[in-house]
């Protein structure tokens, strides 16, 4: 069973930075044939696509609203993806939920088939 597990979210001030981490374990096919995804959360709002990594890596794509402040990178043999988030802003505290798709990137969370159960962001000001 696919499994996915966060980690790496905290209290910080605007301007600082994190790094993100999840987990793969589990999965039918291995770790570079699932395009990883991270997706965020706010209180009393959707879900929003934050940034996505090919299985290979070589492609990824980044929310506008991320752009220039946070990366998404993968380690095929450790299993793991990381988002890398600097510039932090109050506008950025969620729930981040990495997320595992098929083989192409996708801003679309419905491509996205599982979830792990997400890592708390607090960005204060």
């Amino acid at each position: 069973q696919l499994r996915l597990a966060e980690s790496g979210g905290g209290l910080v001030q605007a301007g600082d930075s994190l790094i993100l981490s999840c987990t793969f374990s589990g999965g039918a096919f291995s770790f570079e044939k699932y395009a990883m995804g991270w997706f965020r959360r706010a209180p009393e709002k959707d879900r929003e696509f934050v940034a996505t990594i090919s299985g290979s890596g070589s492609d990824s794509d980044v929310a506008d609203s991320a752009k220039g402040r946070f990366t998404i990178s993968r380690n095929n043999t450790k299993n793991m993806v990381y988002l890398e988030m600097n510039s932090l802003r109050p506008e950025d505290t969620a729930t981040y939920y990495c997320a595992a798709a098929g083989p192409s990137i996708s801003r679309r969370s419905y491509d996205y088939h599982y979830w792990g159960r997400g890592t708390q962001v607090t960005v204060s000001t």
